[in-house]
């Protein structure tokens, strides 16, 4: 009796185990996560920002990896996935992945016939849609032509699954849908750190719609001519700033802090700090005894500068307003004043 309970506890022991080594292969098997290399610093590098969750489905199948790969196709490579010449992949290689669970589809190429009348093409290609496999084989396609899927009789001949067939209907006219590319705008942007550069808006093609009439001679087409254009989408211009400001020795900030408070731009703030340094050194005191001009802007005499306010003798923000109703009246602004400064040593 006491062997006997033995024995049972003994199965029921094993039978346990198997359970648990079943639905663990059962938790492998659903999960298709893969880790980088375990160096100590994954962690780390995940916190930082440097590794990412990528995913990938190819064919039904996917695969998670954590990794640092840059671009989609380092991302493949490191995961050892092979593209084969007519796979398709979404996002393309060259994009950057920039996010930390990002996706990946891998459409692998097939054999595919095109049957023209007698004329059959054979290729290898990952899309599913007639027109583009018609324009991948080169064969122009009519407007009222039609390409149907039909089965292929000789399949353990051919070992091509799918066949299209392209059925002429007499058709001259060419209806295509056609790329308009977008322009590239710059602009300078004085509050952005000089050499910087930032994409302010990202460029996205249009698309028109193109209809042509075909002129053949011998049955061979030999021109194209454009019946009509319309246009499906407007491009989108991208957009790039690049930085022209720069950079203040420090001893100036706090009159260029002045500046910005008394009204003057970003784009100007340079310049201006230029003349001023040059006529007053940014003193709201400072005085000349044998002209009578005085304060940041030389205003001669410095009680003109009460138009901009009546503590003109001593807050620098008034003398600076002040002095930008004087350059953009006289000179019609900063680097005009600047440039008179210059040649004749005053403004």
């Amino acid at each position: 009796m006491k062997l006997s309970k033995k024995i049972d506890k003994a199965l029921i022991a094993f039978a346990m185990v198997l359970v648990a080594l079943f639905f663990g292969f059962l938790v492998k098997i659903g999960s298709n996560t893969t880790f980088a290399e375990g160096n100590g610093v994954e962690s780390t590098m995940v916190d930082a920002g440097l590794m990412k969750y990528v995913s990938f489905y190819d064919e039904g199948t996917k695969l998670t990896v954590k990794t640092e790969a840059r671009t989609v196709g380092e991302a493949l490579t490191r995961a050892g996935f092979e593209i084969n010449e007519g796979d398709i992949v979404e996002p393309g290689l060259d994009t950057e992945i920039n996010a930390d669970n990002y996706f990946i589809n891998i459409y692998r190429a097939r054999p595919v016939i095109l049957k023209d009348g007698v004329k059959e093409s054979y290729l290898m290609t990952a899309s599913y849609d007639p027109m583009a496999i018609a324009k991948e084989a080169g064969i122009t396609v009519y407007d009222g032509d039609e390409i149907k899927l039909t089965p292929n009789t000789n399949f353990l001949e051919t070992g091509v699954a799918n066949v299209y067939e392209l059925t002429r209907n007499g058709g001259r006219t060419i209806t295509e849908e056609v790329e308009i590319p977008f322009a590239e705008e710059t602009v300078r942007d004085a509050a952005l750190d000089a050499g910087k550069i930032e994409v302010r808006q990202l460029g996205e093609v249009g698309m028109k719609r193109v209809y042509y009439n075909v002129k053949y001679l011998n049955n061979v087409e030999v021109e194209r001519e454009v019946v009509k254009e319309e246009v499906i989408r407007e491009p989108v211009a991208r957009v790039t700033a690049i930085g022209t400001k720069k950079a203040l020795p420090p001893h100036t900030e706090t009159c260029a802090q002045w500046a910005r408070a008394a009204g003057v731009s970003e784009a100007d703030i340079p310049t201006a700090i230029d003349l001023i340094y040059r006529e007053s050194g940014c003193r709201v005191n400072a005085s000349n005894a044998s002209s009578g001009a005085y304060g940041i802007p030389q205003a001669l005499p410095g009680s003109k500068m009460a138009s901009a306010g009546a503590d003109w003798e001593t807050n620098p923000v008034t003398q600076i307003r002040w002095m930008i109703g004087y350059v953009n009246g006289r000179y019609g602004g900063w680097s005009q004043a600047l440039n008179w400064w210059y040649a004749h040593g005053w403004y």
